[in-house]
């Protein structure tokens, strides 16, 4: 369970991706109702950080909160900055004891820094992701994701996403419900487009050279419980299967069976955690088909079976 938070603030940190972290985990919301964190901003030996703003900051503690936090968060920073070895070797710890450790936009150049990207899935801001992959060859740098998750390791890109890989792991640790919560606390969509494609890798392309498939995807959310089939979907898009699932793959940087998949096993969790429905029923109007399947896809993409996500986090949510 995430209880601990610890944010590393560097020489030239970033305020709007500090200030994400803060917002979301540093915030004190327990009066309504939601989980309440053990958070700190660290420093090299606690000294005044320069932000790229021209402002200085103090943090609350020098670096020994790392050791102790279950989620370790590296803000924006230059990304050409030297970081200290001190700051790489409390990184390398968190990581090699299974602590969360999170980049938000350039902050994945410190996990580079520390090794913590080699043979990884992960992004940052589209603007450097080629030096990303350039700097850490054996990374898998996704250059079309808002973030990425590759085990405890969480990278976001820039900017605005840092709250939707934030979002995604408070979803993630306390359940849908409270994660919507937050979001409508905070002002902020739950998902990046209103609920419809938080599993989309990137924002639907609307060039007016290109057609869009947003309408194709619209219609999609709305009949996941139907068996679908790619030739289906480019007669309904008016291409052949072949450039359907070419357009398909530019637009949202995936396959439709992945995409599609996907937003079942959103669905199923919403189910699983706001409905009495049986296993087999949930399945049922997820489009799943039967149990069985359900049970495969949703172990494999949220790491826990549907009755063990259940009995975790139904309790936490009123049941209508």
């Amino acid at each position: 369970m995430l209880r601990t938070v610890a944010v590393v603030a560097l020489d030239r940190v970033a305020p709007f991706e500090l200030g994400v972290l803060c917002e979301v985990f540093g915030t004190d919301r327990t009066a309504d109702g939601l989980p309440g964190y053990r958070f700190t901003v660290c420093g090299v030996d606690g000294a005044p950080v320069r932000t790229s703003s021209g402002f200085t900051l103090l943090p609350s503690a020098d670096l020994a909160p790392v050791d102790e936090a279950d989620l370790v968060a590296v803000p924006a920073h230059g990304s050409d900055a030297e970081v200290p070895p001190a700051v790489l070797a409390a990184l390398r710890r968190a990581a090699d004891r299974g602590a969360y450790v999170f980049s938000v936009c350039s902050g994945a150049f410190v996990l580079g820094q520390a090794g913590l990207l080699d043979g990884r899935d992960c992004t940052t801001h589209w603007r450097y992701v080629d030096d990303l992959q350039e700097r850490h060859p054996l990374a898998r740098v996704r250059c079309n994701a808002l973030y990425v998750q590759d085990g405890p390791l969480l990278t976001s890109a820039g900017t605005a996403a840092g709250i939707d890989a934030c979002l995604h792991l408070v979803r993630q640790e306390h359940g849908s419900a409270v994660a919507t919560r937050l979001a409508r606390r905070m002002v902020v969509p739950p998902h990046r487009d209103g609920g419809q494609a938080q599993y989309v890798e990137a924002p639907i392309p609307r060039a007016p050279e290109a057609p869009t498939l947003e309408p194709v995807l619209t219609w999609l959310m709305g009949h996941l419980d139907r068996p679908l089939t790619v030739e289906e979907l480019a007669e309904r898009a008016g291409m052949s299967p072949r450039t359907f699932a070419r357009r398909f793959r530019a637009e949202t940087g995936t396959t439709p069976h992945d995409w599609l998949t996907n937003q079942r096993v959103l669905l199923a969790r919403r189910l699983l955690e706001e409905t009495r429905l049986s296993v087999e029923a949930v399945a049922g109007q997820a489009g799943f088909g039967d149990a069985a399947a359900l049970r495969h896809h949703f172990t494999r993409r949220v790491g826990a079976t549907p009755a063990v996500y259940r009995a975790t986090f139904r309790e936490r949510v009123p049941i209508a």
